[in-house]
């Protein structure tokens, strides 16, 4: 599938005091556009108002700011999720990637955003943003970490953000990588992302020093590697 997606381990405007952050700014820029369309999709936080208000307060001032709300909430409502084929990029928030996925394929996202990439939208997100777009995840959805092999695909192999950040990430994903309860794949720290095109890694950006990204690669019969990858500072 062609396509251009950019993943985030944590950062962005959500994890930013004053909403600023490079790497949002790295995104619009992908666009090629001065003002870009963006469209957020906070599913996977049961459509949190309050988040959704941030990122249309962090993005007003550069971007036309759209918000699908799959929960119907106000004031945003309920569009038709082909609304996403009209977009620059889309960008999915955080929170639980099991709700995400079974509520995308409720309402045939999967379908359209395969096609909005096929078309030049960059696809994009954070934590479970970042999960969705593999084969399979790390995530806390079901409440203590555990293995999830249901992502849409769109990357081959796993992902684990929040990879530093968060107590047990990097353990528990070395550790299912090594069994073979995840394939093999990428972790990344907060405030780092990935950059794939046509499923392929290009490179990884961090908006703060210090903030790392790794394949993870089976090593043996019951281990797992790390392999660091070089990232680039974003000014």
């Amino acid at each position: 599938m062609h396509s251009t997606i950019v993943t985030l381990g944590g950062g962005g405007f959500s994890m930013s005091e004053d909403g600023s952050s490079a790497l949002d700014d790295f995104l619009l820029e992908l666009t090629g556009k001065d003002r870009p369309r963006v469209c957020f999709i906070p599913t996977a936080s049961g459509d949190a108002d309050g988040y959704s208000q941030s990122f249309e307060s962090s993005f007003a001032n550069r971007a036309e700011t759209s918000v699908l709300s799959l929960f119907c909430h106000e004031p945003w409502g309920y569009t038709d999720p082909s609304m996403l084929l009209e977009q620059d990029v889309i960008y999915v928030g955080g929170g639980s990637t099991a709700n995400l996925l079974a509520v995308w394929r409720l309402h045939g996202l999967p379908d359209v955003l395969a096609k909005a990439a096929s078309q030049g939208v960059v696809l994009a997100g954070i934590s479970a943003g970042m999960n969705c777009w593999f084969e399979g995840s790390s995530t806390d959805s079901f409440g203590p970490l555990a293995p999830l092999a249901d992502g849409l695909g769109f990357i081959e192999g796993s992902a684990c953000p929040h990879y530093l950040g968060e107590p047990g990430r990097r353990e528990k994903y070395l550790g299912w990588v090594a069994d073979g309860s995840l394939a093999p794949g990428y972790a990344v720290d907060d405030h780092t992302a990935l950059l794939f095109r046509d499923g392929q890694l290009v490179e990884a950006l961090t908006e703060r020093p210090g903030q790392p990204a790794f394949r993870v690669e089976r090593d043996g019969a019951e281990g797992a590697l790390e392999v660091e990858i070089p990232v680039r500072r974003l000014p």
